[in-house]
């Protein structure tokens, strides 16, 4: 493992308590991001406050057997156990980081920390996203939903994603990152999109422009309607900075 990094009980599995779908409780998780999340804004210093509630919400992850989880239910698991474990990989040096590449060494980036325990595994933010989302679940609107810690990333949501509800969550954090102008924007023929478009251009299977016809509103979707065939794509710049303070 690249780094020092030492949780608390989110170490000590318990081999006589394994949860399943019906038991895992939210509530904890729940109410930290709603204090602490603000329009996709993090309140690191408050989650540094009660870093022992967001350590017992990895705990009750780490107790989850995914296997009994509808396909639903598991990819609500996923995504809040990246953005989970995204927080606390931030807690390991708040306040004195300003990006999360700052957690990141000349071997390893701080995405290939093997920092996460899920079904007796170790994994890393990337072995979630990389390894299990993207190819198991094979949406593009996954990558609004996972939270990097970066305000290039699409905002982190203030509650949980449910399993019930990952659709309407999903589809509600696309439109928004999509139809955000200080995120995407059409002007004249040239539409400037984020990076994650270059990044992930493959899991956008109707390319970029149909992603945009999809899920753009307004003045973006008749604009690019009307101008589909002439326009372009360009990549703004990323933005590293942390999400929060």
């Amino acid at each position: 493992m690249a780094g020092a990094f030492i949780l608390s009980s989110c170490f000590a599995p318990d081999a006589d308590r394994i949860w399943s779908a019906e038991s895992l409780d939210q509530s904890v998780y729940a109410d930290l991001l709603q204090k602490y999340v603000t329009n996709g804004e993090v309140s690191y210093q408050g989650f540094k406050k009660e870093e022992a509630s967001l350590d017992r919400y990895l705990g009750e992850l780490e107790k989850t057997d995914t296997g009994r989880l509808s396909r639903n239910e598991q990819l609500a698991f996923y995504i809040n156990a990246y953005n989970g474990w995204t927080i606390k990989l931030i807690l390991s040096k708040y306040p004195n980081i300003k990006s999360i590449k700052e957690l990141g060494s000349l071997f390893a980036t701080p995405w290939k920390k093997k920092i996460c325990r899920i079904d007796g595994k170790l994994l890393s933010l990337d072995d979630i996203e990389h390894g299990i989302i993207r190819p198991r679940f094979q949406d593009p609107r996954i990558h609004f939903a996972v939270n990097c810690a970066a305000k290039g990333c699409p905002p982190l949501l203030s509650e949980p994603y449910q399993g019930s509800e990952i659709d309407r969550q999903l589809e509600g954090v696309v439109r928004a990152f999509i139809n955000d102008p200080a995120r995407n924007r059409l002007e004249g023929n040239i539409l400037y999109v984020s990076k994650i478009f270059d990044w992930y251009g493959e899991d956008f299977k109707e390319g970029v422009i149909g992603f945009f016809l999809k899920y753009g509103e307004g003045d973006l979707k008749k604009d690019l309607t009307s101008r589909k065939d002439r326009v372009r794509i360009e990549y703004l710049d990323y933005d590293w900075s942390l999400n929060g303070s």
